[in-house]
């Protein structure tokens, strides 16, 4: 799978062994960093250690919901802009309403599809790096322009 520049770093957090294992499994050819996370409390943990570029959410986690988890790393400035990911069993419009209110960026529904979740990853991955791509480029232009305006100022 073709990504950005960069191996980037997945956080896939679930509390059922057999769902990690299987994402693992559909991500074993993917070159990203991998980390694990079962509940919601161990989540919040490692995105603060690993600072993943996405992470691969469950929702219905133990100690603390998917909705909790995203609630809080959108409430903090150094994770608000984490990309998220929840995968769920729940398939109702209520759930996905939650998920967006509590600022997912994206959703799957168990059972995921390989190809599916490769595609999401790949697209999500792809808007970060532009993203990155178009801060860089703005900041360039804005320093380009403090400095082309200083010998004005010097008049």
């Amino acid at each position: 799978m073709d990504l950005p520049k960069g191996s980037p770093k997945i956080l896939i957090a679930d509390d059922n062994l057999q769902n990690v294992e299987l994402l693992e499994a559909y991500l074993s050819n993917v070159d990203c960093e991998l980390r694990t996370a079962f509940d919601g409390e161990e989540t919040l943990r490692v995105v603060e250690e690993f600072v993943p570029d996405l992470l691969l959410l469950d929702v219905m986690m133990p100690r603390l919901s998917g909705f909790e988890v995203c609630r809080k790393l959108r409430s903090n400035p150094a994770t608000k802009d984490l990309l998220i990911l929840m995968i769920t069993a729940l398939n109702e419009p209520a759930d996905f309403e939650r998920g967006v209110q509590a600022g997912t960026d994206d959703f799957l529904t168990k059972p995921v599809n390989k190809v599916e979740l490769l595609c999401r990853i790949r697209s999500l991955l792809r808007v970060r790096h532009l993203k990155n791509q178009l801060d860089r480029t703005l900041a360039y232009l804005a320093e380009f322009e403090a400095e082309s305006r200083a010998p004005e100022l010097d008049k």
